[in-house]
């Protein structure tokens, strides 16, 4: 029997986004064909179908739920449709699955048993930020999420930017939405004034928001706007 495709649907990053203006004709064409999805919130997974426009009533659609807490038993279940010959979607909360995103386990498993993963184009709050920045796009390197103690998370800034500078490197992270002030507070109180830093919020919102400034010029600024905001930051030289 032949094996189903992983698609690696990416949907926008903006909470209130339309797919028709973040994705592509090819990628809202796929999703339309496919009928078993996993996601990371079965709420959010139906709101997005639902805008993606299905054809089809939402509870027809097979879905299950892959996130942070899933046990690894269950995570290896969720390929049964797949080696059963169903093609099956893969959405993440916001952007690209596979990137920051519990959907990597899946598509490694899918690796592992020779089913095929095929990724569609669709925003990437990372990319998305760094072609903004100004920053270095020859060389970067994503972090994922810096740690919370503050002592580590102080020695992993000095990091970046030591690395930043020395090997001409933009460092990429993100950060809770609930813990970016506390961040940039960090960031500001550890970094040299003349680095460059990179802070983007709610990217593709119409609340969007992107600056490059130097450590000195972030001091200045009033961080209660950036409360509660999905961001990206980046440190470049």
């Amino acid at each position: 029997m032949n094996k189903g495709t992983l698609y690696m649907i990416p949907c926008p990053i903006a909470t209130d986004g339309d797919p028709a203006g973040s994705l592509p004709e090819n990628t809202i064409a796929a999703i339309r064909r496919i009928g078993c999805f996993v996601v990371e919130d079965l709420r959010t997974g139906r709101r997005f179908l639902s805008r993606v426009g299905m054809g089809r009533p939402i509870d027809t659609l097979e879905m299950a739920e892959l996130n942070e807490h899933t046990p690894s038993a269950e995570v290896e279940k969720l390929i049964a449709p797949l080696l059963a010959g169903k093609d099956v979607g893969m959405i993440s909360e916001a952007g690209c699955p596979g990137v920051a995103d519990p959907g990597a386990a899946l598509a490694a498993l899918c690796h592992r048993h020779g089913i095929r993963v095929k990724p569609l184009v669709g925003p990437s709050s990372i990319l998305l930020a760094l072609m903004a920045s100004g920053m270095n796009g020859q060389s970067f390197a994503f972090n994922g999420y810096l740690p919370v103690k503050p002592q580590e998370r102080e020695r992993a800034i000095r990091t970046f930017e030591r690395r930043a500078r020395s090997e001409h490197q933009s460092q990429i992270f993100i950060e809770a939405p609930y813990r970016n002030r506390q961040l940039l507070k960090s960031l500001t109180d550890v970094c040299a004034p003349d680095t460059r830093l990179t802070v983007a919020v709610d990217l593709d919102a119409e609340s969007e928001f992107v600056a490059t400034r130097s450590i000195a010029e972030w001091r200045q600024y009033d961080s209660t706007d950036l409360h509660k905001r999905p961001a990206i930051f980046i440190i470049g030289e």
